[in-house]
């Protein structure tokens, strides 16, 4: 893959030494505001979200490459970051449940442009994407990403894409079922994206597989969609899809079984650059905020999240640097 000046600056300032993305992540807005309140017994205001968020980035960037963040809250959080690398999601939160496809949408009073001049190295999207979604869905999706690709190209500012999968008719993603489809429709999307025409530079997968469907896994909770030797072919299969750099997000799973995941990755021999790593390393202190308070998490987050996010960057030790598939 080819690479401008511009972008090769951005990539490196959200690297670590090795040119391996270790970054945590902290644009959760909706989920986080809904966890809070559920964890308080009321409401969580949007100063909570702004602490929340400051408090996160000024503990764990001290032992991270950079920071994901969102400019509707997370602007106050970016001054704490450690001289740490800044990404920006440029996506509004979640998606409008009543029409079909999960449809996305920017934040109306930003842009590239204005995303660079609040400080950002790279710009971030989040896309609900299934390759096995509706012609007309997946259009308006392909032109969408397309138009982002360009304005980033413009301002030569790397482009991260993050896609969730989700099954086009409707099955729980929590299931065996969901489990067994999963790996195509994650190296569909990966397969899709590394086409030139969307300017895409860094992909932001998901892993192929879900761990607690996998035989033979710390994980495993009995119910089975692969063996283990099924699950390391699936993470060679998606990666086979695609030249671009990857990188793999947590998902919202704990500490330990994410560990496992990376570790499975390293297993498979797959060349995976990095991750993007926000609720496996800050999730379980959610509770700690909403009911003992921003000094008790802070305590929480100097001990339980640092070690959260050291053991994510031992399992890094099998990363390859992104160095290894871009040409400058």
């Amino acid at each position: 893959m080819k690479i401008t000046p511009g972008k090769l600056a951005g990539l490196k300032a959200v690297s670590n030494a090795r040119n391996v993305i270790a970054a945590a992540a902290m644009d959760q807005r909706g989920s986080l505001q809904k966890s809070l309140g559920k964890e308080r017994g009321g409401e969580a205001t949007g100063h909570d979200l702004e602490l929340f968020k400051s408090l996160v980035t000024d503990v764990l960037t001290q032992y991270a490459s950079a920071i994901l963040l969102d400019p509707e809250y997370g602007l106050p959080a970016s001054k704490q970051r450690h001289g740490k690398g800044l990404l920006l999601a440029y996506e509004k939160t979640g998606y409008d449940a009543t029409t079909p496809g999960r449809l996305p949408d920017l934040l109306d009073l930003w842009s590239v442009r204005r995303l660079a001049e609040a400080g950002a190295d790279c710009v971030k999207i989040l896309l609900y994407y299934t390759p096995f979604d509706r012609p007309e869905i997946n259009d308006l999706k392909h032109a969408w990403i397309e138009r982002i690709g360009d304005e980033c190209r413009a301002h030569d500012i790397p482009f991260f894409l993050e896609f969730v999968g989700y099954d086009a008719d409707g099955l729980d993603e929590k299931t065996v079922a969901y489990a067994r489809k999963k790996p195509s429709i994650v190296a569909g999307a990966m397969k899709e994206f590394s086409k030139d025409r969307y300017g895409v530079d860094v992909l932001k997968v998901e892993v192929p597989i879900v761990m607690e469907f996998v035989e033979g896994t710390q994980a495993y909770k009995g119910e089975s969609a692969y063996t283990r030797g099924e699950a390391l072919d699936h993470f060679r299969s998606a990666a086979a899809v695609t030249d671009k750099p990857f990188i793999y997000l947590s998902a919202g799973v704990s500490n330990p079984v994410f560990i496992e995941t990376l570790e499975l990755a390293a297993e498979s021999g797959v060349a995976f650059n990095g991750v993007l790593c926000g609720r496996a390393t800050w999730k379980d202190g959610i509770r700690v905020f909403a009911v003992d308070g921003p000094d008790a998490f802070r305590r929480w987050l100097e001990t339980t999240g640092a070690e959260n996010i050291q053991n994510v960057n031992r399992a890094l030790e099998h990363a390859t640097p992104w160095t290894s598939k871009v040409q400058a």
